[in-house]
């Protein structure tokens, strides 16, 4: 297939530290407006690689290709998420001293600061942007009260309407069911279910069964390179990904 329908790239990537090869000549293709699973033991590179695509380490060698052949490795952190490349980390942050309708105004697109929050009013625009996002998100009921009141799994939702508030193209969700309860995990899943294919997205997690609820397609990592990839049922019935992942071997009847 032509590499110009993906709108991320990954050929050949490599990435050491201290002699630890983290990413072991990565390849890695994802479609526009696809919602990828990316799993993988602890120390696998699931973290590296969002690392080397948003530009917060750069790669020893290989290709990071994002859209229209555009080259991330050239590019600084601020100049990949210009592009409408946006990451959230595993623990949220919020400006917990400002409301839940501030921290999205804050997100717009376009430069803004807490100050001109403080002693300025959104447009009708922004005010129309603003509650829209609140409605994906499930927050509208929240948005006169302040971020830190919010539940971590609210929190966690506030995070993803931050980026949402951006307009990114691509989103990279790390763990997001990580500490929440069920009920927070099932309406997370729903929550990046509704947003595939406005969006591309990208979901790091370990709990199993948050995957098989939103997974279209997995992409096992194991000692920095792609193990497997496909349903959840074909990963989780791979003998290599048995061993390597759960820490066994398929037991043949």
């Amino acid at each position: 297939m032509a590499r110009k329908q993906f709108i991320l790239a990954l050929e050949g990537v490599t990435k050491t530290f201290d002699g630890f090869k983290a990413i072991n000549n990565l390849t890695f293709y994802m479609n526009e407006g696809e919602l990828r699973t990316v799993i993988g033991p602890n120390g696998a590179g699931k973290s590296t690689m969002l690392d080397l695509i948003t530009g917060r380490t750069r790669p020893d060698r290989g290709k990071i290709e994002f859209g229209n052949d555009t080259d991330l490795t050239t590019l600084n952190e601020y100049q990949i998420n210009r592009l409408g490349i946006g990451r959230k980390f595993q623990t949220p942050s919020v400006y917990v001293n400002h409301t839940v309708f501030e921290n999205i105004w804050l997100s717009l697109e376009g430069s803004r600061s807490v100050w001109s929050c403080l002693f300025a009013r959104p447009t009708s625009v922004q005010r129309d942007r603003i509650q829209d996002v609140l409605k994906t998100i499930g927050l509208p009921h929240k948005a006169s009260g302040k971020a830190g009141a919010l539940s971590h799994g609210q929190k966690q939702w506030l995070e993803i309407g931050m980026l949402l508030a951006q307009n990114p193209k691509l989103l990279l969700v790390d763990e997001p069911a990580a500490g929440m309860t069920d009920e927070e995990t099932h309406k997370t899943g729903e929550l990046l279910m509704s947003l595939a294919d406005k969006h591309s997205i990208v979901v790091i997690e370990h709990d199993m069964t948050f995957v098989r609820q939103i997974a279209r397609k997995v992409t096992v990592l194991h000692q920095g390179a792609v193990l497997c990839e496909g349903t959840v049922d074909h990963v989780q019935n791979d003998e290599r990904v048995l061993e390597v992942y759960l820490g066994r071997k398929k037991k043949v009847a």
